[in-house]
């Protein structure tokens, strides 16, 4: 692994000459950024904003103010943490991961590079794509890294996952734990990720699923919750062999302590959701939208697929005593001509709800998900439907025809409304009135997006000077802002300054940008544009 530090000068807050004492106890500070979307809920929102205003965020006053390049595309969501001890000074650094199998850290406000680290193994590469479009040229880190502050040697951790191949042609999966001021592996890592599942369906050899690290890729963001990593895996297009697979691991020692297959004695139902995570609920629930695949349309006793497949499926597991099991789901009553035609969920991510109550003072534990259907699907996360073979979804609530191009991205949370930026579609914004989605939207922007649409994300002060940040997958890529309260006011887009002043190079297809500090963070095929007020 190679290892490159600068000795350039720390973005410091407090420059000191050594590590504080109190550094072994690590401070939460609101605004860091340590998982996709901000929380393991995925509700895309961050409440801390004081800098940032739908007054000041305009192309006079806001502009891009930098940009940190890195060798390969920045597929990932960057990651941000306040006041990181490194370089011998506390620093908000930013961190970033590429296809190129590299690791950054920056300092958030001026670029200036601490360290970077390739997680190559010697003589090795990225992977290529596997003639797969999606993820290309090369694949190396897709997925979205966590961070855990309390990690390591009191300096914190980031996990991710890194695809390679060796010089004799072989694939290569690994869990790493980098420490956030060295970069440096921790625990032992990187491990090499392998796994089997009882089952008969592909790439089965004796009653066991084998996992195979040429035919996947890491590109779901990883989700650290109840003190376990949990990551999960897509293909190469529909390139079978392939499954749905779930994976967990100890943050602490790296050891792989339990697997599901979802889709054990079929085929397909890999896990992509558009790079968003598997989402949690403050039951310990984990929530996920499964790809096209094998379901079985007999069902046990208790209303549950008796081969135990859930391709095309709104996914509920449960880790009851560190075990992966499916503890609930709802299917489309259709999902069996919706898998075949290619028209699956697991084109989109799922988001969950806070706690909703209706106009009865019943409350409601709600999760919100789509694909490629066009329809909205609220689910009850209590008792989510399950499946039935008559023409009738038994979801919560369902949105017909509400997103008409598809959903290829994830919706956010804020204020009692769910954003949603469906393929060549508007950004629209869903109200929520008596525990349910409104039928049609409170209000959209008057741009659409190309494919894949677009992931908005929040910032506010609290429940006040809410923004709604897209970006766009064109060329040039645009960000923008929109009035969070209505999006039919735009506030800012990056392609309205003279000369080309805010523009960032063509679109980078499933980024999704994140703020902190009065700060935003686009990722981009060749590094981080870095807007801000302008001074």
């Amino acid at each position: 692994m190679l290892l490159t530090l600068s000795c350039v000068g720390a973005d410091s807050s407090s420059p000191q000459s050594s590590k504080p004492v109190n550094q072994n106890l690590p401070i939460p500070y609101p605004t860091d950024v340590v998982t996709y979307h901000y929380n393991a809920s995925r509700q895309g929102s961050t409440l801390q904003e004081t800098t940032l205003t739908p007054s000041n965020v305009n192309s006079t006053t806001f502009g891009k103010v930098g940009f940190y390049a890195v060798d390969g595309k920045v597929d990932a969501q960057p990651l941000y943490v306040n006041k990181q001890f490194i370089n011998g000074s506390l620093s908000n650094t930013l961190y970033v991961v590429t296809e190129n199998d590299s690791v950054y850290a920056f300092g958030a406000s001026n670029g200036r590079q601490f360290w970077h680290v390739s997680v190559l193994g010697t003589g090795e590469t990225p992977s290529d794509d596997h003639g797969c479009s999606q993820i290309s040229p090369q694949i190396g880190i897709t997925n979205t890294p966590v961070i855990d502050k309390g990690a390591g040697n009191g300096d914190g951790a980031m996990y991710f996952v890194a695809m390679s191949k060796d010089s004799s042609g072989n694939y290569h999966q690994r869990l790493h734990a980098l420490d956030l001021r060295t970069g440096g592996e921790l625990y032992g890592g990187p491990v090499e990720i392998a796994a089997t599942y009882p089952g008969t369906g592909d790439g089965s050899q004796g009653g066991q699923v084998i996992f195979n690290a040429a035919k996947y890729a890491e590109r779901s963001a990883i989700l650290e919750f109840g003190g376990t990593i949990y990551i999960t895996f897509t293909s190469h297009c529909d390139a079978r062999p392939y499954t749905g697979w779930v994976m967990a691991y100890n943050p602490r020692t790296l050891a792989q302590t339990s697997v599901i297959d979802i889709t054990p004695n079929g085929s397909e139902g890999a896990v992509w959701m558009a790079g968003s995570g598997l989402a949690a609920d403050s039951s310990g629930n984990i929530y996920l939208l499964a790809g096209n695949g094998t379901f079985d349309t007999t069902l046990t006793s208790q209303g549950f697929p008796i081969n135990g497949d859930y391709g095309n499926g709104f996914v509920k597991l449960s880790a009851t005593g560190g075990t992966l099991a499916v503890a609930d789901y709802f299917n489309m009553f259709n999902t069996v001509q919706e898998s075949n035609a290619d028209t699956d969920l697991g084109s989109g991510g799922a988001i969950i709800l806070p706690d909703i109550t209706d106009n009865n003072g019943a409350v409601h534990h709600l999760a919100v998900g789509a694909g490629k259907d066009t329809n909205i699907y609220v689910v009850n996360r209590d008792n989510m439907g399950k499946w039935n073979s008559s023409n009738n979804n038994n979801a919560y609530q369902v949105l017909n025809g509400a997103m008409p191009g598809g959903v290829w991205s994830k919706p956010s949370y804020f204020n009692n409304t769910v954003y949603y930026g469906g393929v060549g579609d508007h950004l629209k914004a869903f109200g929520i009135s008596n525990a349910k989605l409104t039928t049609s939207p409170t209000s959209q922007s008057s741009n659409t997006f190309p494919y894949p649409g677009t992931f908005p994300l929040i910032s506010a002060n609290g429940s006040t000077n809410g923004i709604v940040w897209a970006v766009s997958n064109s060329n040039p890529a645009v960000l923008y802002a929109f009035d969070a309260t209505n999006l039919a006011t735009q506030l800012y887009n990056s392609n309205q300054a003279s000369g080309g002043r805010d523009q960032f190079g063509n679109g980078n297809k499933f980024i999704t940008p994140i703020v902190a500090n009065g700060q935003v963070f686009v990722g981009t095929q060749t590094g981080v544009a870095v807007f801000g007020l302008l001074h």
